[in-house]
């Protein structure tokens, strides 16, 4: 009896071979990733559990709540953001679509890069000897939020820039085509295309923002009192966290700090959600025609 041959190459079966492997070690490292975040949110509501209540989350500092803290990293992310997103996309449209690769253009790119790798607890003495005492401001919400406006400057204009790159010049040669101007067509069609990366930046930036201590530490104070203006002194949910850590003296005073955590994991994806829900119409009325 004669035996079929095999008729699939045997470096096809190899490439399949390999393909499969590769599907599991990719599904392996999701899992992992998967895994991981789900054991610390797991932990950290575990922990938190029994301390997230309406006196904890609206009561006065004195009362043993947060309210406070809350208010004051609300307004440092967004005045932070108010300042630094203007800026960081007009700078990244002007590298891409106006400025050159001319000398000047090469420092300027170096000078961002270099921004991006300076210490945190730099900007703050920055800030702290600027705006802080130069300027005037004192330990206040707007000098804290004009240091951490510099500090992302660099995240939002490489990613916003990076987001611009993407955008195939067929889209801005058709536009020109029809008589659009250049600001038109940045306007129209430029802006409305990267605003996904565009907002990964303000994302980005508002994760710094509210991840950061030792600046803030040094520009928005410890206060615990309700602001009441920018210009208020306050302790953001990430300096009370650290105070709760470092005073803590029984299993009480750790599961205070794991509800304040768990409240800061939750102050970031609603404002997130928010971001993405702005995004999302902000796009609509840009690319509503030119």
């Amino acid at each position: 009896m004669i035996k079929p041959k095999n008729i699939i190459p045997k470096d096809r079966k190899n490439q399949r071979l390999t393909d499969r492997v590769l599907w599991w070690i990719m599904a392996g490292a999701v899992a992992l990733v998967i895994g991981v975040l789900g054991f610390i949110l797991a932990y950290i509501a575990g922990q938190a559990l029994g301390h997230l209540n309406l006196g904890f989350l609206l009561g006065s500092a004195s009362q043993g709540g947060i309210l406070p803290m809350a208010v004051t990293t609300v307004y440092v992310v967004a005045a932070s953001l108010i300042l630094a997103l203007p800026v960081g996309i007009l700078t990244a449209v002007f590298l891409t679509e106006y400025a050159g690769d001319s000398r000047g253009v090469r420092i300027l790119r170096l000078a961002i890069e270099t921004l991006a790798g300076i210490p945190s607890i730099l900007y703050g003495l920055f800030g702290l000897l600027v705006f802080c005492r130069i300027l005037g401001f004192g330990q206040s919400i707007i000098a804290g939020a004009c240091t951490l406006s510099i500090m992302i400057l660099p995240v939002i204009i490489r990613t916003t820039e990076e987001a611009i790159k993407t955008i195939p010049d067929s889209f801005r040669e058709g536009s020109l085509s029809l008589g659009a101007t250049k600001f038109q067509t940045i306007r129209h069609v430029v802006l409305p295309s990267a605003l996904p990366g565009i907002v990964t930046s303000a994302i980005l930036a508002m994760g710094r923002v509210v991840g950061e201590s030792a600046p803030v530490l040094l520009t928005v104070g410890i206060a615990k009192n309700m602001p009441r203006s920018i210009f208020d002194s306050g302790r953001t949910l990430t300096i009370q966290l650290y105070y709760l850590t470092k005073e803590a003296i029984n299993p009480e005073d750790f599961g205070i700090a794991f509800a304040t955590a768990a409240v800061l994991i939750i102050l970031v994806v609603i404002i997130n959600t928010a971001t993405r829900i702005i995004s999302s119409n902000f796009r609509k009325k840009l690319g509503g025609g030119l």
